[in-house]
Formats: C-alpha cells, structure tokens, sequence
C-alpha cells in the first residue's frame, strides 16, 4: 500500500520534496498557505547555486528547464566602502551540461517547481494554513485554519522560517533571530549601467550593502541590506517612501542611479536566521528547508540547501522502508553540513554592519586573506562542490 505524505509550504523546499517523495513510493500532497497567485509573488529573486542545480538533476528535474526565466551569474565581484574591488570568486561550475549558478525571481523559481510537481500528479492545495500537527501510533493528524483535517503516513514541514509544523514538534523551539540588517530588492525598468553579463557584483558601501547583476535585456536586478538596530514594520513604509530612503542611504554610490531607475522595488523585510534547531523529527513529521535551518542571505544557499534537503530525505526514506529510521537517516546525513553551511553565511553576515574602523580593516584585509585561501582552490569549494546520486522513480 502506498503510504501517504502532507508537504505543508509550497515553496522551494516543499514543491522539491514532494516530488523527492513521489520518487520513493510516498503519494505526497502540498499544503500551500497562500491562495495562487499570492503564494508565488514573495521576494525579489535569489540564486540558485552549482550544488542546488545537481540537487534539481537528482530529482529528475532539467535545471535549464526549472530556471528558463533565469540568468547564469558565474562570477562575484566583491568591492570595498571605497569602490575597490576586493576579490573576484568563481560561484562553482560550470557542470558537464554547461551550466553554472543561476539568478532567478523566486516568483518564477517557486511556479516552475510547482508546475513540475503538478506535472507529476501531486496536487498541491491553496489557501491551507497549518495550525497543528499530532503524531500517533499509525498515522500524524494535521490541522489547518480553515478547520479541515488531514491524517497523512508522514507529514513534511517546508513552512519556513516561522514553522508551525516546528512549533508542533518543539513548543519550545527557538525563534528566528534578527541579524541587525534589512532587506530590499528590485529590477530596473530597463537597461542601464550595470556589471558585465555573468557577474554578480556587491559592494559593502559607505552605508550598506548592495548587489546587482545585470539580466539579458540590461534591466539591472539588486538587493540592498540596510543596517538597523532593531527590527522595522515594513507597513512604516509606503512604496515611495521607502525607494527614497534607499536613494538618499546611497547618495554618491552607483547604486542610487540603479535604483532611481527602478520601476519595480520590494521591502523592507528584516533579515532573519535560526540557531541550531533542537529537533528535526518524530517518528512521522519532519523539517525541511528554512524550518530546519534557515540560512542568512549571504551564504546564497538557502534554496540551493533546501534541494538537496529534499533528495536526501528521498534517499533516506528509499533505503528505509521504516519512516522513523528513515527520519534518524535524513538528519544524521543533513544536520553537519548545514550547520557548517548556515555558521559560514552567519560569519560573512557580520561584515555588512561594521563600522568605519571595522570596515577599513575588513577592506584592506579582505584582498590578502583570499589570495592565500585561493592557493588552495576556491574557498566556497566545500560547498559548492557537494554532490548528490540521482532519486530514480519508485
């Protein structure tokens, strides 16, 4: 008899791990919070890195496919306060088939994973927000906020940063932790000035961080981190005050042409990640993804781990026919390396928010540090280069 899977969040993680399900003989069922529509509108765009496209081809998916509507980003360029490049770092591959890490809207990256679970039978529900889960002896009862239902063999929480399906395991789970930074994106509403194609270029600047890449027809995407000291409502801003902001904040800076030329301009949000996360699983409810280990911004991993979240649960319920075995087997595999991987991100973090003194050492130190890691091959080697064997079809 096939056993049965409740995937609660629709994203990333969870449109990859039912399809990882599928693939080891589980009929799994997505719970998305959101109605349509909505549910794919969240963010601005995020990269997707040479390990998470072999994540994508271990579940069977085609990365040129998945990420049509993205652009290759190859290459980071890293600059000082003072507009000097600092280091110059390959972002891993490219691979066998040619292609290398990948920028994308999420909007898009979250509609063509859903579209190719859908693809593949698996029904994904809108509009079902998680309220509670119990675990029993046969079987783990879900319930949502409409009032409905669900008893499932297994039930998958990709709800993300703020899981109720991690609260239902762990009443007393941490919570997300504010990193002293915000968050901002847009696009430009058509070409301008910006890095050549293939390099994603960031700078610390004389008041916060900026990124950008320019996409196949010149439009400049970014993201900005703003330092704060505490946490903001976003709702404090309207749309109009809060490109002003970013303009004045990088007066002087490449980056306020780039977002004065912008039509379209998201945020704020406060940058969150999580501690270690005592508790990954019972017996039939597992976290994946942001839930399990949400990751700062600046590893640029977070959906790159959240796929390879997703095959290794495949593998490890494949090769355990016991779910409870199969979940030990999924977190002994997962739990070190994305730990060591969050803790990398959360270092990195800490240099967007020094001051001037910190700021002129980070930059005069930056160039001398990673010419003697480079000796050694690309620092980010350990991360990238992490490869996982293909989920075949039950």
């Amino acid at each position: 008899m096939t056993k049965t899977a409740a995937v609660i969040g629709g994203g990333v993680a969870g449109t990859a791990a039912a399809i990882a399900l599928q693939s080891a003989g589980f009929d799994p069922v997505v719970y998305e919070r959101h109605e349509r529509g909505v549910a794919d509108e969240r963010g601005a765009f995020l990269t997707v890195a040479v390990n998470g496209l072999n994540a994508l081809r271990s579940l069977g998916l085609d990365p040129a496919k998945v990420l049509a509507r993205g652009f290759p980003t190859a290459t980071m360029g890293l600059y000082g306060a003072a507009g000097r490049l600092l280091v110059e770092l390959p972002l891993g591959g490219p691979d066998a088939d040619g292609t290398v890490t990948t920028t994308i809207r999420r909007s898009d990256l979250y509609a063509a994973l859903r579209a190719e679970a859908e693809a593949r039978g698996v029904p994904v529900v809108y509009g079902a927000a998680l309220t509670g889960a119990v675990t029993g002896p046969d079987a783990v009862e879900a319930e949502f906020a409409d009032g409905r239902r669900v008893r499932a063999d297994l039930l998958v929480g990709a709800d993300g940063l703020r899981s109720r399906t991690r609260k239902a395991l762990d009443p007393g789970a941490s919570e997300p932790h504010y990193l002293g930074l915000l968050n901002a994106g847009g696009f430009t509403a058509g070409p301008v000035d910006g890095p050549p194609a293939g390099v994603m270029r960031m700078s610390f600047g004389r008041r916060a961080f900026f990124g950008w890449a320019t996409a196949p027809d010149g439009s400049v995407w970014w993201f900005a981190n703003p330092p704060s000291k505490r946490p903001v409502d976003p709702a404090s801003f309207t749309a109009e005050s809060w490109k002003a902001h970013l303009i004045e904040l990088f007066a002087g800076e490449p980056a306020a042409a780039i977002v004065r030329a912008s039509d379209e301009v998201v945020g704020p949000w406060n940058t969150e990640d999580l501690g270690p996360v005592r508790i990954w699983h019972d017996d039939r409810i597992v976290l994946i993804g942001d839930a399990a280990h949400a990751m700062a911004p600046t590893s640029g991993q977070g959906a790159s781990q959240a796929l390879e979240d997703a095959v290794v649960l495949g593998h490890s319920l494949r090769q355990n026919p016991e779910i409870k075995t199969g979940l030990l087997a999924y977190e002994g595999s997962r739990r070190p390396r994305v730990e060591k991987v969050a803790a990398y991100g959360r270092r990195g973090n800490s240099g967007k928010v020094a001051g001037p003194v910190g700021a002129a050492i980070r930059d005069a130190m930056m160039p001398v540090v990673f010419r003697l890691l480079m000796r050694k091959g690309n620092p980010q080697a350990w991360i990238l280069d992490h490869r996982l064997p293909p989920l075949r079809p039950a």
